[in-house]
């Protein structure tokens, strides 16, 4: 039986690495779903994920392409596995404080207790340090959410420190373990 990752992308300019993980989960033979907020948009195109995952993308909890299902419910019951690569301070917070206004946090808040779900932090290395951050990630570590960390880099906005999307390898890995592979 095919194992069903719901991939979810936030606002982060590492969101572009979302296209080769679809890509490289999909040629592994998961069944890949995404789901997008409207900042990760901003960094990829919803096409993009679309073509690599061969599966529509949602990027709105309020659009329901069929009326007898609720998509967002829906896409939680499948999922195999839920990761959130990568997962912006912004969804982090939201998640950690219970917001579901967006597909993502919709999602990830409708999830059954016993998914297996990961998060793979990118952001700037002040934002990820900052002491608020790390106790939203304390907060979703505490209700069943596993972190692989980001790495030290040279960043995008031109800092070096951590704050860099883990290694896809390292990610792949991780997710094949909790799904039994």
């Amino acid at each position: 039986m095919t194992k069903k990752i719901l991939l979810a992308v936030s606002g982060s300019i590492s969101a572009y690495k979302a296209a080769d993980l679809s890509s490289r989960f999909t040629k592994l033979k998961f069944d890949v779903s995404v789901v997008m907020t409207k900042a990760a948009t901003d960094f990829i195109t919803p096409l993009t994920l679309q073509v690599l995952s061969k599966n529509p993308v949602s990027l709105d909890t309020m659009t329901e392409k069929d009326p007898a299902v609720i998509n967002h419910i829906e896409l939680a019951k499948q999922a195999d596995l839920f990761l959130l690569a990568p997962a912006s301070a912004n969804t982090i917070a939201h998640l950690a404080h219970g917001f579901a206004d967006n597909i993502v946090t919709s999602v990830a808040l409708a999830l059954p207790s016993k998914t297996p779900k990961l998060f793979a932090p990118a952001m700037n290395t002040q934002m990820y340090d900052h002491p608020i951050t790390q106790e939203n990630i304390a907060k979703l570590k505490r209700i069943g959410y596993e972190e692989i960390e980001p790495r030290e880099s040279l960043l995008a906005c031109g800092d070096l420190g951590r704050g860099a999307l883990a290694d896809l390898d390292k990610i792949i890995q991780r997710a094949e373990k909790l799904l039994g592979f």
